[in-house]
Parts: structure tokens; C-alpha cells; sequence
């Protein structure tokens, strides 16, 4: 690993696949004049179209191909056509203006530029402003409250998202956080997303019974809800009540701590083989996991998305990860609310509750079976 490194930092090719617009000579790169006019037309193309799929299909009816190569047994591989994916590493090569990458870093190269970095520092800059307004738009669908929830002292709460490892946390946090106004008293200053969403949503379908699962989650909002205010011991609700006036009431709620006390879990006294309760990590995959399904279903049911197949490529996860995240959106009530108040027992994590049956009271019962 360390000649490896020390061999990029000379600018040296240290093998791999061969980039298209490029030969290997004496285990050096050697431009490819015919295939880097393609290279220079695809940054170009790109810019111009603005879409990496829309740039795929371009370069399809062009004849533009992926670099074809012959292997020592003689197999033939590439020259098909350019899907998404591939596409999108190729606008993001630093081989194309002579730099050699080693993990995050990258140094002058040995071989030749075929690209200007005035166009190939263009196309960077527009991708990384595209993934970006991608990433707020998925942000603003997913988040159901969005404009309508607020802390106890009147101020808006947004959404956010934190990452950790390859898990992503949703929020709602108070304008006061991101003003840097540390000093305001307002008591619920971040709060998890899908946690405050199941509960307030639970106690709309309760409380307004003409609001039935013929709704998604998203309609029901939009149909009654006015206003979301977060107190020390409740939450006050502003809802429509079909006659364009609003009536108000309170459901008991404490926000979940951000830490949690040690506390020594002793066994019952029926029970010498009494379960654990689920590990936080597991609870917040879980939750996650079980906005997403409902996101996703929405999202199907609209036909803002047309299959499973697409909204794998969207999030980059296989298709059967999908599906089996979409099972979570079925969940019954009662362990949608066991999870949010990190009551389910240990190992009920996200691919134990994607393979529960789809009837509620079998839920329960494989459950409490599994105990």
C-alpha cells in the first residue's frame, strides 16, 4: 500500500481500468485522439443538457460507446451503451486534465491532458449544484411538517439531516440553532422527524376519523393540519375542521432525550429470561427505515415515481433493498408507536420487522413469539 502511494504521488499509472480516451503503452497512459474528441463532447454535451440521463441517451443516438478493450484471453469488454452511473465516474475523472487520484488526494500525472480544466472544473461545479438542489427537494418531500411546525416560543422549526456512517437522521430543528441564538429558552430545539410525524399523525387519524388509510400521510396533513406547536409536556395541534375554521387541541408528548441515563435493567420476578429492550442504534435505523417506506409508497401511489427499479437508482441501493423497505410501511400502528418509544424488544430491527406478515394482529403475535 505504501509503494502503491508513494507511486501515485509520482503521478504514476498503478494499473486499472483504461478511461475512455485513452491507450496503454509501456504501462503508460497515450491519448486516443478519436475517442478524446468523444471525452471533450461528452463535457460538453453535458453542460448543455444539464442531466446525466438526458446526456445517456444523447450520447446513445450518437453512437458514443464505453471504452472497448481486449483482455489477454482474448474476451472482448465495453463498448456498450452508457447508463447513469458509469456516465456520472467519467465527468468526475481527474484523469481527463492529467491528475492521478490516490483516495482523496490527487497529483500531477505523467500523462497527457485531453480535457481543459476550465470545462472539466465546469461540469464539476455543475453536478455537485445539482446533487445539491436534489438533495433539498428530497429533503422537502420527505419532510411532512415542514412550515407548520414550531418551537414553544413561536419560532420555526426546519427540517435537517445529520449523517452517520452510511445512516442518514432526519430533524426538525429551531430557527434559534441555525441563528446561533443559543441563549433562548425555547425547551424543543431539535427533535427527531419521523418520530414527531408518526405522533402527530397518529392523533389526527385518531382524533378526525374521516381522515381513514384512504389518505396518505402526506394528504392528511395537508387536508386538516394548520400548525404544529412543540411544549415541555404536550403538543397543541391547529386543525381544519372541514368548514374552514380551526379548532385546537392538546396530545400528551415529552420530548425523547438526546442521551440517555445508565440504568441497570433487572429481570421481573415471573420471569428469570425477561427481554431487552431494542438498542438505540436499531430504533433509529428502524424509524428511518419506516419514513422511508412511507415516502417511497407515496411516491409510488402518486406516480411521482414509476417503479421500484427507479427510486433504486435515485437512492443507489439495490432494487430488492427496496422492496423489502417498502414492507415497513405496512406496519401496524401499535409497533409503529412501540418504536418510536423504543419499547419493542431487542432484535426487533429493520430486517426482522421488513419480513413480518402483512395482517397487524400476525405482526403482534410473531412479535410477542420471538420475545
Amino acid at each position: 500500500r505504501d509503494k502503491i502511494a508513494a507511486s501515485k504521488r509520482k503521478g504514476m499509472r498503478m494499473g486499472g481500468p483504461i478511461p475512455l480516451g485513452y491507450d496503454v503503452k509501456n504501462k503508460k497512459l497515450i491519448p486516443n485522439q478519436k475517442e478524446a474528441k468523444h471525452v471533450r463532447l461528452i463535457f460538453e454535451r453535458y453542460l448543455q443538457v444539464g442531466c446525466v440521463a438526458k446526456l445517456a441517451a444523447d450520447l446513445s443516438r450518437r453512437n458514443i460507446v464505453s471504452k472497448r478493450t481486449t483482455g489477454p484471453s482474448g474476451q472482448s469488454r465495453g463498448g456498450i451503451p452508457f447508463t447513469k452511473g458509469p456516465l456520472t465516474h467519467l465527468l468526475k475523472n481527474r484523469v481527463y486534465v492529467g491528475d492521478v487520484v490516490h483516495k482523496d488526494n490527487h497529483y500531477p500525472g505523467e500523462h497527457q491532458a485531453i480535457l481543459a480544466r476550465k470545462l472539466f472544473d465546469a461540469v464539476q461545479a455543475a453536478l455537485a449544484s445539482r446533487a445539491k438542489s436534489r438533495g433539498a427537494a428530497r429533503l422537502k418531500h420527505s419532510s411532512l411538517l415542514m412550515g407548520r411546525i414550531f418551537d414553544d416560543q413561536g419560532n420555526r422549526m426546519s427540517p435537517s439531516t445529520t449523517k452517520k456512517g452510511s445512516l442518514r437522521y432526519r430533524y426538525y430543528i429551531s430557527s434559534i440553532l441555525s441563528q446561533g441564538r443559543t441563549r433562548d429558552r425555547a425547551r424543543a430545539r431539535r427533535v427527531s422527524a419521523p418520530e414527531i410525524e408518526a405522533v402527530v399523525l397518529t392523533a389526527l387519524r385518531t382524533r378526525m376519523p374521516d381522515q381513514n388509510t384512504d389518505f396518505s400521510d402526506r394528504q392528511v396533513i395537508e387536508n386538516v393540519l394548520d400548525k404544529v406547536v412543540l411544549r415541555a409536556r404536550h403538543i397543541e395541534l391547529d386543525v381544519r375542521n372541514g368548514e374552514a375554521t380551526s379548532v385546537s387541541f392538546k396530545i400528551p408528548w415529552t420530548p425523547t432525550p438526546n442521551t440517555r441515563k445508565r440504568q441497570i435493567l433487572m429481570p421481573s420476578a415471573n420471569s428469570a429470561d425477561a427481554s431487552h429492550p431494542i438498542r438505540a442504534e436499531s430504533r433509529a435505523r428502524l424509524l428511518d427505515g419506516i419514513a422511508k417506506a412511507r415516502m417511497w409508497l407515496d411516491e409510488l401511489i402518486s406516480g411521482a415515481v414509476v417503479d421500484t427499479q427507479q427510486i433504486a437508482s435515485r437512492e443507489k441501493v439495490s432494487e430488492r433493498s427496496v422492496r423489502m423497505t417498502l414492507s415497513l410501511a405496512f406496519l401496524g400502528p401499535s409497533i409503529v408507536k412501540a418504536a418510536i418509544q423504543g419499547t419493542l424488544p431487542h432484535g426487533c430491527g429493520v430486517t426482522q420487522m421488513a419480513n413480518l406478515p402483512p395482517d397487524w394482529n400476525a405482526q403482534k403475535l410473531q412479535i410477542s413469539q420471538s420475545v
